[in-house]
């Protein structure tokens, strides 16, 4: 009994503070939306989107609340446009990339989550991505949509490599479609891996609890000259088995830490 004292406590604590800040968060969440599409009306893409989606951003990561170890930062130029390649833990992904990283990111989002009122049309005034999944045709014709409003605005788009969320083991096979854009746009290619982002809510759980996550920014790669034909394979294994050597390192890392810690 004595043993599972602090699982049971922590996951009381855990479920408290989800409870009671997770709705003011949503209630924040529908006040930035409105104000967004208010003002978007009147200017679209303006540079006070981006400092409501970080201030957003840091919010959400406050919720459980997260501590992050972030390397990398300085390989970004702030002042160029990228296509980022990251991997997908949990719904606290795109906020972490949104705060950390110092570029103007948009992402893609499943057509489900642009159901919600006031909400999608936050999102699509501020140049989200809706994507479904089921129809691959209307997804690349809205991603080539969005990839040239991104154009006109300056903003990079973070993609999922794995085109879905993962268990927190290995990666999940790299889908082909963050290096296609890549290579499309002549866009420089960075990679970014995320660790630990699972530990902070579980696949299937409805409590967020306090953690710590790492996130590494490794070298742009650049595609300008790039053609799908002759070079997209190729691409995608080189950025896959680095990703993936990156990722079980940084896991083999957080064990050490964490066995340290407790002893």
């Amino acid at each position: 009994m004595a043993s599972t004292l602090p699982i049971m406590l922590r996951t009381t604590l855990a479920g408290i503070r989800t409870f009671i800040l997770l709705p003011l968060f949503l209630l924040l969440t529908m006040v930035f939306a409105a104000f967004m599409v208010a003002y978007g009306a009147l200017r679209p893409g303006a540079p006070v989107h981006d400092r409501i989606l970080k201030v957003w951003s840091m919010l959400w990561l406050k919720i459980p609340p997260m501590r992050v170890d972030i390397e990398g930062v300085d390989k970004i130029d702030p002042n160029q446009r990228y296509i980022v390649a990251s991997n997908h833990l949990s719904m606290f992904d795109i906020p972490l990339l949104l705060h950390t990283l110092p570029l103007h990111g948009r992402f893609l989002a499943k057509k489900e989550v642009f159901q919600i009122p006031l909400v999608a049309q936050a999102m699509r005034t501020v140049g989200i991505i809706e994507i479904n999944r089921a129809d691959g045709r209307s997804t690349r014709r809205a991603i080539n949509e969005g990839v040239r409003v991104a154009a006109e605005r300056g903003y990079s788009l973070l993609v999922y490599t794995e085109g879905t969320r993962g268990s927190g083991g290995e990666l999940l096979p790299f889908k082909k479609g963050a290096f296609r854009i890549a290579i499309d746009t002549g866009l420089p290619l960075l990679p970014v891996v995320i660790e630990g982002t699972e530990r902070i809510s579980a696949p299937g759980s409805k409590v967020f609890y306090r953690g710590r996550a790492s996130l590494r920014v490794l070298d742009p790669i650049e595609t300008a000259g790039m053609t799908n034909k002759e070079n997209l394979k190729d691409l995608v294994t080189q950025v896959e088995s680095l990703m993936g050597t990156t990722y079980s390192e940084m896991r083999e890392c957080e064990s050490r830490r964490r066995l340290a810690t407790d002893d």
